[in-house]
């Protein structure tokens, strides 16, 4: 498939279009979902996730699917729980004056269920219920994620077949919708990525189309530069780079699942956040690389708490070779992973999740005295890491001088630092109770003192 098509002399811009859950959790989001796709032509192929909450109270259909097949499997009634999820549809379809019955494939479902196949099959079927709903809606072909996106013997995604086939299944259709979230493995059971994976989907057939722009619908305008809950009203990213994306991504922004990068961000192709409640507001745009100036030094702030930090002290330990791989092994023969590891003369520091290193504390410690003979070990707890991110630091004096200034003028202790060669993330560590305040005092410096 081509990424323009030429249709009677006309180029046709091909745009691959996600909704999430909250996007299409009632008959009144499916119209405004209608109304977006319907306003662009260029709109052609559709990934929709399964449906989400309709109100605060409210339970998504994912984890409904979860409860039931979970009393399927201990061999429980699971028959009221069930036609919860059936009612859940059926109130979209009434609701759209739809003539489309899905009384087969719940039926289907509820031979899956009873037959036990499986937690990853159960959860799929809010997906592809909601494909076939929103393509009747439409007036799409509907493609079954399971015949076109594949995983290994492994459960790894198989990249290299699922695009062949992908492209040449959709050259047969102008107009489809796919489900997200889900595909099949070579034995034909049903496989799905970790929880969020529509943005995953979307992202793999933006990139098998070869597609112009994939659009992310959600119910945010796009990213902000700091997590809402910690700061009121925080301003909007308008541009950001993939770079950026998986800086933040990783430290705990969560509007897109960080593994949806990687597909189009090899194709060149960007990403458009946008908002179904407020269609007309711009979102924001991830980008491979841009000329555009950002508007403030940082693009964002993103953080985590729960971590624990081990330093090890040794006088010399620069002269010995090998000693921070030996000081790694013993963390890898433990089955834990480092999240960072900033280091001076004399020191080095361990930084792990505090959940995994509580039950093997002891057995690091003894690794490690074994290992490289440290003078001392000092362990520090509940920890949490501020990433400061940002393209415009590389080009700006005096960043890094003027965080810590902040932190000090709102009485924030730093822990640790940790600066990568990019120049584009500063890692800051602070005691958890910090956390806020730390996050408040960045973005004033950066943000509000910018305005």
């Amino acid at each position: 498939m081509h990424q323009k098509l030429s249709r009677i002399g006309v180029t046709v811009v091909v745009k691959v279009v996600k909704f999430g859950g909250s996007s299409l959790a009632s008959a009144e989001q499916f119209i405004k979902v209608g109304n977006i796709i319907r306003a662009d032509e260029t709109r052609r192929y559709v990934v929709p996730s399964a449906p989400g909450k309709r109100f605060s109270a409210d339970t998504k259909v994912t984890d409904m699917l979860y409860q039931c097949y979970d009393l399927a499997a201990k061999g429980k009634d699971f028959s009221a729980e069930f036609e919860a999820i059936r009612a859940r549809y059926q109130e979209i379809i009434t609701e759209l004056s739809l003539h489309l019955s899905l009384d087969e494939q719940f039926e289907t479902i509820r031979a899956g269920f009873i037959g036990k196949a499986g937690r990853d099959y159960a959860a799929s079927r809010g997906e592809y219920l909601n494909g076939i709903l929103l393509a009747a809606y439409l007036g799409y072909a509907f493609v079954d994620a399971a015949d076109v996106i594949f995983f290994n013997e492994n459960g790894a995604y198989d990249a290299r077949k699922t695009v062949h086939t992908l492209r040449d299944t959709l050259a047969a259709y102008e107009r489809a919708v796919i489900p997200g979230f889900y595909g099949s493995m070579p034995n034909d059971t049903i496989k799905t990525f970790s929880r969020g994976g529509s943005d995953i989907t979307g992202s793999i057939l933006a990139s098998a189309v070869n597609a112009d722009l994939y659009e992310n619908w959600t119910d945010v305008s796009g990213f902000l530069i700091a997590d809402p809950r910690v700061i009121e009203n925080p301003e909007r990213i308008r541009v950001i780079t993939y770079k950026e994306l998986r800086e933040l991504s990783y430290m705990g922004a969560t509007v897109l699942h960080e593994d949806a990068i990687f597909p189009v961000r090899k194709a060149g192709i960007p990403i458009n956040i946008k908002n179904t409640n407020e269609p007309e507001d711009e979102g924001t745009m991830i980008v491979e690389s841009t000329s555009q100036k950002p508007l403030f030094t940082i693009t964002g702030i993103a953080g985590k708490t729960g971590f624990t930090v081990v330093n090890i002290e040794k006088d010399m330990m620069n002269a010995e070779l090998g000693f921070g791989r030996r000081v790694l092994e013993v963390f890898e023969k433990n089955g834990i992973s480092f999240e960072h590891m900033p280091s001076g003369i004399d020191t080095m520091s361990v930084i792990v999740h505090q959940s995994e290193f509580g039950t093997k504390e002891q057995e690091i410690l003894a690794g490690l005295h074994r290992n490289v003979h440290p003078d001392t070990i000092d362990i520090e707890t509940d920890l949490a890491l501020l990433a400061v991110v940002g393209r415009g630091m590389k080009s700006t004096r005096g960043t890094a001088g003027r965080i810590f200034s902040a932190l000090a003028h709102a009485h924030v202790n730093v822990k640790m630092i940790d600066q990568g060669s990019s120049e584009l993330n500063i890692i800051i560590g602070v005691s958890e109770s910090d956390f806020s305040t730390a996050m408040k005092a960045i973005y004033d410096i950066f943000v509000i003192h910018q305005l």
